[in-house]
């Protein structure tokens, strides 16, 4: 009898790890603990040193300074077939001329194990993904979420302590990339398995992640829970790639307890004021906390719908206001607000946040 798929998930540990090719730096060191059974993912813009992180801890690259730990052990100059980890590519890297029970066995098989047995553990794995009966196809009879499906699964078959994904849905129209990331998820939380995950789509970082790595310039800019880094940015580019937001520029009038009083040309908004001192300061703005309202509205802001866009659920507001052009969304379908019209802007507070440039 074949056992289930049984990785054991182990922490990573980061210890000062940093890259350079030469003159270039491309990952300053830093530190970062993974926790075992959990998903973290990688984020950031291109050349900004996520995938590199994400092949120091594969060992397709050497770090140049620092200490790599994987489960307690000291991985750092161990080369990437003794490390325990395995790596989900962005192509699949499917060998075309093989079915797909050989491979998913291939390593296995590679490593000296019977190709009976590997056979049989390859099965396993391609039932843990949902593609039972599906082994004697060809990479080529399989539709791209089912390929994909075909690489987690030889991935698994070796039970390895980490699994690295790297961006593993980009080749996914829209529609597949939602559910094929909904199922990773599940795999990950069934099996409780350790996951790096690299990705530069928010959406799809705040869909599946435990804990949220945004990387610039080769460093981390900060790391949280998904809530965290979409409602407590640190920084104008963390509020910025965490989503649809607005930067704006208002005023700290005063702070008192844990609370600043902050100006927005004629609007008044209470919010937490994250240390910062009373004086010019900048804002982040939800889209979804704007709120369009009748012109002269109370205290509400004069704005102008410079632009209207229907997307079915909801419409796509670009305004002018005295803070600058706002982007908003509008929930009521059923009155449309149309270029050129006056209306009255408020802001949510929960969607407002201090920020540092």
């Amino acid at each position: 009898m074949t056992l289930p798929i049984q990785p054991r998930a182990a922490e990573v540990r980061l210890q000062g790890v940093g890259k350079r090719y030469g003159q270039v730096q491309a990952v300053k060191p830093l530190d970062l603990v993974i926790e075992g059974g959990t998903l973290v993912t990688l984020l950031g813009p291109s050349g900004c040193g996520k995938t590199t992180l994400l092949r120091m801890i594969a060992g397709l690259e050497q770090a140049t300074e620092g200490r790599l730990l994987i489960g307690g052990r000291d991985v750092t100059l161990l080369p990437a077939g003794e490390r325990n980890v395995s790596m989900v590519f962005q192509s699949y890297a499917l060998f075309p001329h093989m079915s797909v029970l050989d491979n998913v066995a291939y390593g296995l098989v590679s490593s000296g194990l019977r190709r009976r047995d590997a056979h049989a553990k390859a099965e396993v794995a391609l039932e843990t993904v949902g593609l039972k009966g599906f082994g004697t196809r060809l990479p080529s009879e399989m539709s791209g979420g089912q390929q994909q499906r075909v690489a987690v699964a030889r991935a698994l078959v070796l039970e390895p302590e980490v699994l690295l994904f790297d961006e593993p849905l980009s080749n996914l129209d829209a529609r597949l990339r939602r559910s094929m990331r909904e199922e990773i998820r599940a795999l990950q939380q069934r099996l409780r398995l350790t996951v790096v995950y690299v990705t530069h789509d928010q959406s799809e970082a705040l869909a599946v992640s435990d804990r949220i790595v945004v990387m610039r310039n080769a460093e981390i800019a900060q790391a949280g829970t998904p809530d965290e880094l979409y409602t407590q940015p640190a920084s104008v580019f963390v509020a910025t790639f965490m989503g649809e937001a607005n930067h704006i520029r208002g005023r700290i009038d005063a702070v008192e307890g844990d609370t600043a009083a902050v100006a927005l040309d004629t609007l008044r908004i209470a919010l937490p004021h994250r240390g910062l001192a009373p004086g010019a300061v900048d804002l982040v703005v939800r889209p979804e906390a704007i709120r369009i309202v009748a012109p002269g509205e109370g205290d509400a802001l004069p704005a102008t719908v410079s632009r209207a866009t229907y997307m079915g659920s909801h419409t796509e507001y670009y305004l002018s206001t005295p803070v600058g052009e706002l982007f908003a969304l509008g929930p009521d379908r059923l009155r449309r607000r149309a270029a050129g019209e006056a209306v009255g802007v408020r802001f949510d507070p929960e969607g407002v946040v201090l920020v540092r440039p």
